[in-house]
This record gives C-alpha cells, sequence and structure tokens, in this order.
C-alpha cells in the first residue's frame, strides 16, 4: 500500500538517522584559557641580565666615614675660613686678617661655633668668611649663609655676652685708618715682598693644586690684586704712621676706646697683630713686624686677647 507524500516525510524525519545517532556526534574541546603576556616596565631586568645577577648575590657596604673637613655638630653654626684642615679641626685662628677679625669676635660675642676650611670661591658672596646657622629640620631658611657683614649683628644677638660699641664716627675714623695703612702694608708684605713669597705659597697656592702650572697662575693672580689694592700705600714703611695712629685710640686702657671688655675694633687690629707676631707663619721679610715691635702696648694687646680668646699665647 502506497504512502501520501506527506505520510512518507513525517515517517523520514521521525525515524533515527546518521546525523542523530548518539555514538556518531562528535562533541567540542573547551576552549584554551587565553594568557596575557606580562607587561614589561622600566623596572623590569631582563631576563638573561636576571640569569646573571643572580649568580652574584647582593652585598651592601657599610657607608664611608666623612671627610675630616665634614661638619660633626649640625647644632652649631659654621664659619667658612680661610685654615688648614688641621687648623680648622683644632679650631685655631685663620691665617687671613679678615676671618679673623670675625672669628674672635664671635668668640669674644660668647657665640659658639666651629670652623671649617674653604676658600673665596666657595663663598656665596665671593669672600670669606661668611656663616651657615645651625640646621634646623622645621626651618628652611636655617640653612641659608650669613655674609661677613651681617655678622656683627648675629653675634650681638645670639651671643651671651653684651659687648660695648663705640661711638661711631670715631670707631669709623680708626677702622679707615686700619683699612688704609696697615691692610695695605699688610698686602705688600705678604702678597708683593720677594722674601715672603714661600709663606705666600703656603698659605694661599699649595693648597689649590699640585700643578706647577696651576699653582704659577694663582700666584700671578693674587700679586696682581694685590699690587692694583695696595699701590697708593704700598710701602711697609707707612706702616709705622697706622700703628701709632692706632695706639693713640688704646691710650693707656687695656681695651681700645676704653671699654671694659674687648670689642669689634679689639678684633680688627688683633687679627694683625696677632698674625705679624705668629710664630708659626715664617716670615722672612721681618720689617712689618719690627714696626709693629715698637709699640708694646699692641704686643701685649695681642697677648691679652688671645689668651682670652684662645689660651695662652706664644711669647
Amino acid at each position: 500500500m502506497s504512502q501520501s507524500p506527506a505520510a512518507a516525510a513525517a515517517a523520514a524525519a521521525a525515524a533515527p538517522g546518521p546525523a542523530t545517532t548518539t555514538s556518531s556526534m562528535h562533541t567540542p574541546a573547551p576552549a584554551a584559557p587565553h594568557r596575557t603576556a606580562p607587561r614589561s616596565s622600566w623596572f623590569t631586568i631582563p631576563e638573561p641580565l636576571r640569569l646573571v645577577f643572580n649568580q652574584f648575590p647582593l652585598v651592601t657596604y657599610a657607608p664611608n666615614e666623612l671627610p675630616v673637613r665634614s661638619p660633626f655638630n649640625r647644632d652649631l653654626p659654621v664659619l667658612y675660613v680661610f685654615a688648614s684642615d688641621q687648623g680648622a679641626l683644632k679650631g685655631l685662628p685663620s691665617y687671613n686678617p679678615s676671618c679673623l677679625k670675625w672669628q674672635t669676635f664671635l668668640k669674644l660675642a660668647g657665640v659658639q661655633f666651629r670652623i671649617a676650611p674653604s676658600s673665596n670661591h666657595a663663598s656665596p658672596t665671593g669672600a670669606l668668611p661668611f656663616l651657615i646657622p645651625p640646621s634646623s629640620p622645621t626651618d628652611a631658611a636655617s640653612q641659608k649663609p650669613i655674609p661677613s657683614s651681617k655678622l656683627e649683628r648675629y653675634a650681638l644677638e645670639r651671643g651671651p655676652e653684651k659687648l660695648a660699641d663705640a661711638a661711631g664716627s670715631k670707631l669709623d675714623a680708626y677702622q679707615a685708618l686700619l683699612d688704609s695703612r696697615i691692610r695695605n702694608a699688610w698686602l705688600y708684605a705678604l702678597y708683593l715682598s720677594p722674601g715672603n713669597s714661600s709663606l705666600l705659597s703656603q698659605l694661599y697656592v699649595e693648597p689649590c693644586s699640585a700643578s706647577m702650572v696651576v699653582r704659577t697662575t694663582i700666584l700671578h693672580k693674587l700679586r696682581r690684586a694685590a699690587e692694583a689694592e695696595s699701590a697708593p700705600y704700598g710701602s711697609i714703611y707707612r706702616c709705622g704712621a697706622g700703628f701709632r695712629g692706632t695706639l693713640a685710640a688704646l691710650g693707656p686702657d687695656e681695651w681700645f676706646f676704653g671699654s671694659s671688655q674687648p670689642g669689634l675694633f679689639d678684633a680688627a687690629v688683633f687679627a694683625y697683630t696677632h698674625l705679624l707676631l705668629e710664630d708659626s707663619l715664617e716670615w722672612i721679610d721681618t720689617r712689618l713686624q719690627d714696626s709693629l715691635l715698637k709699640y708694646p702696648a699692641l704686643v701685649e694687646h695681642r697677648k691679652k686677647l688671645f689668651s682670652r680668646c684662645w689660651g695662652q699665647a706664644n711669647e
């Protein structure tokens, strides 16, 4: 009996065929997880280098000690002056009159400080001395240098000693005498006198460089500057008038201008008289010292001030 076309189609759809047989069905494999390549950064060590570094364990060395001239006490102000390394460690007087003047005045005012060797090139003002106040983590201005022009105020404000001020006009007149006659004679004696060339080199030239070319250049520049500055008053023989005029301000008193305590002008005079009479400075041309020795009161003044600030002076 033949089936109608519709019945035949329905029977074919209901009958199981190869495409629907369970044993012949294919189940797809699960997809492999997607791997993200590691992101590189500036701090990632390349694999070849990492393998090399793994062969050498990291060793941490102890920190180097600070240089001898480095400040060891940050709680004290530091005065930067012309000085040798050993002289600075011992707190000895600077061998430069301008530096020694302020070093002495700070001591007279009772300011606690230490000194460190330096040069004009390291100074923010182009000249020594200058002072760095104590370090303070809460005060950003604590490390601002104080030039020599402001050291008098700093000493009077910070020092416990109350120093008497001389009359302004009188002090200015004698300071001008000191700056003209005595200072220029000093420049001539140290920088221009052939007999004292070795002392000049020892103090200002040799510490700068071991090169003879550099030393010769520095020596030439120092002498040229001193010659230009001291030309009007160059002769050492004129210094006698300077010492004689300075002595008039001392008179029969212990300190200048009849003060009961030494002050700024005492420190200024001492800066020259001490260096001229200091045994460690080997003066060959001694005409300037010989001129000073004619005034025993100034020699005694130097001895008393040195004893007050540093101990016993050399006889």
